[in-house]
């Protein structure tokens, strides 16, 4: 396998994103109100834990790749491809900043991909085709539960 230091770079942007999105979650978690409190304090909680394991992966396969992960929170700001949040209290709007920076997260972890196959990078390849696959599914259930707010019952 042959590493550049343009797809440790590429890799560095997506933990980068990681991170902020993983912040985003946390001040959503802290933040929310409404008639679904306790339903999406919860899912947030269990996002971010999530979000936090992946961090912690991804750093370690860049190291294992013989890079460096960044480190820094003003790196961070400067390499992710999603803005930091300002306050979201309203669910609709926490939602909707989940499916869309989901998918911009999808975007990068599919470009990595093709990267990962054409370095015949394995490792990274097994790890985002279950980062991709877990972020389909969780799309699917965040449009769903959207739709279920919007529905009216008669």
């Amino acid at each position: 396998m042959k590493t550049n230091q343009t797809y440790i770079n590429r890799l560095n942007d997506l933990l980068s994103t990681y991170q902020v999105h993983y912040q985003n979650l946390r001040s959503l978690h802290w933040n929310i109100i409404g008639a679904n409190f306790f339903e999406l304090h919860a899912k947030y909680e269990h996002l971010y834990n999530r979000i936090q394991v992946i961090i912690d992966e991804l750093a370690e396969r860049i190291l294992t790749l013989g890079g460096l992960p960044l480190s820094k929170l003003e790196d961070y700001l400067k390499n992710s491809l999603i803005e930091e949040n300002e306050l979201i209290r309203d669910e609709e709007i926490g939602i909707n900043y989940i499916l869309s920076a989901q998918k911009e997260i999808l975007i990068v972890e599919r470009e990595l991909l093709k990267l990962s196959k054409e370095l015949g990078d394995d490792g990274t390849n097994a790890f985002l085709i279950d980062l991709i696959r877990e972020k389909e599914k969780s799309n699917w259930m965040f449009s769903a539960w959207s739709v279920k707010q919007t529905e009216k019952v008669f």
